[in-house]
């Protein structure tokens, strides 16, 4: 009975060991199946890594541009009611948006379209949702005159606000250097847009892309192969996947319930019906809601119903949210250093005070 018995335990003890060699050989095999996620190196060839800064011909960045842009940035005395800046609708701390569908401006006022990232924004072939603007620096001037976003009267009016704080005129003597009159609404622009030419959002995609073929996980590299595979990648390429081109929303099938007719507002040409600039994808999870009037909630579901609507394809849930794996490694890191809100300067006697009307 005791040799029975002492039998029994030892061929327990061998089945045990088995096991557990065979567990952890499962867990090897498995361990070696998951790291065979391959991206075609073929594709990678239509992307590219996140510049430093992005260059500008007819603005060269002066640190004395850029600090004055960015207390302009966060400056609300260039609204009429001194209530709203730059950052009210693209909060840096929030990847550049306000998470709203439409921003509410000057009086409460809703604008029409939804108030896209100024993360990454300068490396935008053109700027608003219908290109009507060639640069970050032209883009920068629009709202603040805009009657239902910032609500000043006219550029002279911003001039004679700016004028009206001792402190400004140093900052503008050192970021224009020899203009005799360098606090002019042009400059203005210059500086803000300076700013923004530096609001740059690296992510583990650049890491990949540089060379660190261990930077995404599996998940994220089938979320690639997905997106490729669904046809994204025809609009959505480059260093900012997107931001390259304007396309028709609802390509193969009318976008539903969509009442803007994008482009053509600039153009009048009969064939920019429906056409808006392509987003870029960086920070995406990150600055819903999405689309030119903020309309979708839900990033999944906007991923299916561009799928369906500009591609004319009825991708599964599955594949679905391996492409929001995916958009999620596009997500970077915020400058926290350099977006922190200056100190600025102080209103003078003269200064015009706050205009609700």
């Amino acid at each position: 009975m005791k040799k029975l018995c002492l039998i029994t335990i030892l061929f327990s003890s061998i089945l045990f060991v088995s096991c557990s060699k065979e567990s952890k050989d499962s867990q090897a095999v498995k361990a070696t199946t998951e790291t065979a996620v391959e991206i075609n190196s073929a594709m990678l060839a239509a992307f590219a890594p996140l510049p430093k800064e992005y260059i500008s011909e007819t603005n060269p960045l002066t640190l004395e541009k850029i600090d004055l842009g960015r207390m302009l940035y966060y400056d609300k005395r260039l609204s009429k009611n001194h209530d709203i800046s730059c950052n009210t609708c693209h909060n840096l701390e929030m990847y550049g948006v306000d998470n709203k569908p439409t921003s509410p401006g000057h009086k409460g006022q809703l604008g029409v379209r939804n108030s896209p990232t100024v993360y990454n924004a300068a490396g935008h072939f053109a700027q608003f949702w219908d290109g009507r603007e060639p640069d970050v620096e032209a883009q920068a001037k629009g709202p603040i005159l805009n009657p239902i976003e910032m609500g000043m009267p006219d550029a002279e009016y911003v001039i004679t606000v700016l004028k009206s704080i001792p402190g400004y005129a140093q900052y503008f003597e050192k970021a224009f250097p020899g203009e005799t009159d360098p606090i002019t609404y042009d400059n203005v622009g210059l500086t803000i847009g300076a700013f923004e030419r530096k609001l740059v959002t690296p992510s583990k995609w650049d890491d990949y892309l540089n060379g660190n073929k261990m930077a995404l996980s599996n998940a994220e590299k089938e979320g690639f192969n997905a997106f490729v595979k669904a046809g994204c990648i025809a609009c959505h390429t480059g260093a900012l996947l997107g931001g390259t081109m304007y396309q028709k929303l609802g390509l193969v099938k009318p976008w539903p319930n969509n009442i803007d007719e994008g482009r053509i507002s600039v153009t009048n040409a009969a064939t920019d019906k429906f056409l808006f600039k392509v987003s870029g994808l960086r920070d995406i999870t990150k600055t819903g809601p999405y689309l030119h009037d903020g309309s979708i909630v839900d990033l999944e579901t906007l991923v299916a119903m561009m799928a369906e609507y500009q591609m004319g394809q009825m991708i599964s849930e599955s594949e679905t949210k391996a492409i929001v794996s995916f958009l999620d490694a596009l997500t970077g890191i915020i400058p926290a250093d350099y977006i922190a809100e200056p100190e600025l300067p102080a209103s003078g006697p003269n200064t015009p005070k706050p205009d609700p009307s």
